[in-house]
């Protein structure tokens, strides 16, 4: 099934094609489409969840960080 992500940066309209083969998530696929560095985002992301009990709190933090990086109306669609 080919998978596109539809998303804005910056304001921008934006949409590109998916593969689970190349990326571990969308978030990671956007960014690299944009050149955005996710290295610290990343150790951190892994530190809070290895930290954190609370449920959704690695969910928080990367819609709060990407939010912060100009992505917004992060959407998957299926064709």
């Amino acid at each position: 099934m080919a998978l596109r992500i539809s998303y804005s940066y910056n304001g921008q309209p934006r949409e590109i094609n998916y593969a689970n083969d190349k990326f571990h998530d969308i978030y990671e696929a956007i960014a690299a489409e944009e050149g955005v560095d996710l290295k610290a985002y990343l150790a951190m992301e892994r530190q809070l969840a290895s930290l954190s009990k609370k449920a959704g709190a690695v969910k928080d933090f990367r819609d709060n960080k990407f939010r912060e990086f100009g992505f917004s109306d992060i959407k998957v669609i299926k064709e």
